[in-house]
């Protein structure tokens, strides 16, 4: 069965607002990992805090490993989803890193030897081991994400959805993010949601999930997705540079197997591409 479900979903947030999502379906398996991409407004944000249950659909079903999602099991169900979002400050709660990790822990009744080993796992795994001590607050940008992230590793969860999670950080701070989310991604079994309007983020997805006016505008993988590019940007999408620097070449007959999407992938591709005949 999918790990998450949306099964004929609408949504608003009041009885004069337009629908938010409208008669949307969604199915992501079990330790697959997929952006949901979109203009603001789109509809995609809204997916995270159904799928967590921070909102209630006005109509439709939500599935978490088969169970719908209601408000008689939102807290036992929560507790196998983590969930971070595009402030991190939001989320401290401690006076040190090693509080703030700890915070989750604790409200679970997690024995004290297992939690110094969370703990120290967590941090470890997002390369913020040493900075226990320090002050949540006194951290750089991707510095306080990486933090965020391990706050909810540490309750192992097996969902784990990334709300625009990179959006307020600068280019090194979202470099990190995406390095630690790789990681994450390489070792650990976890189904991964990632919710974003940045196109270069899209990397380290199985699928994508393109969203337009609150219904699915397309369900793709990365390689594919840049083939309906004047779809994406007519939806108000748009494209990174190396895109659109390839997209131009092609008008001077060269030829990419894929579109790039970072410098490197660029400068592989215009090495490897073919002049047309």
């Amino acid at each position: 069965m999918p790990a998450i479900e949306f099964r004929d979903v609408y949504f608003r947030y009041n009885e004069d607002a337009p629908w938010v999502l409208k008669k949307f379906n969604l199915k992501i398996e079990a330790n697959e990992t997929v952006a949901i991409i979109g203009h603001n407004g789109s509809g995609k944000s809204t997916i995270a805090k159904l799928a967590n249950g921070l909102l209630v659909p006005q109509a439709g079903e939500i599935l978490i490993n088969g169970r719908k999602l209601t408000t008689s099991n939102v807290w036992e169900i929560r507790q196998k989803i983590g969930m971070v979002f595009q402030n991190p400050e939001n989320q401290f709660v401690g006076t040190t890193v090693r509080d703030d990790v700890a915070f989750g822990l604790e409200n679970r009744g997690i024995p004290r030897k297992e939690m110094i080993e969370r703990i120290y796992t967590s941090l470890n795994q997002v390369g913020m081991e040493s900075y226990q001590n320090h002050e949540p607050h006194n951290l750089s940008g991707g510095q306080k994400q990486r933090v965020a992230i391990a706050s909810v590793m540490a309750i192992y969860p097996e969902f784990l959805l990334l709300d625009e999670a990179t959006s307020m950080l600068d280019p090194r701070g979202r470099k990190e993010i995406l390095s630690t989310i790789h990681d994450l991604k390489e070792e650990l079994e976890i189904t991964m949601v990632m919710i974003t309007h940045d196109l270069h983020e899209i990397i380290l997805a199985d699928r994508v999930i393109v969203m337009n006016e609150g219904q699915m505008y397309k369900d793709t993988t990365v390689d594919q997705l840049f083939n309906d590019h004047q779809g994406l940007q007519s939806i108000g999408l748009s494209l990174p540079l190396t895109v659109e620097l390839a997209i131009e070449l092609e008008q001077y007959d060269y030829q990419f197997a894929t579109y790039p999407l970072d410098n490197e992938e660029f400068l592989e591709a215009l090495w490897t591409s073919n002049l047309k005949e």
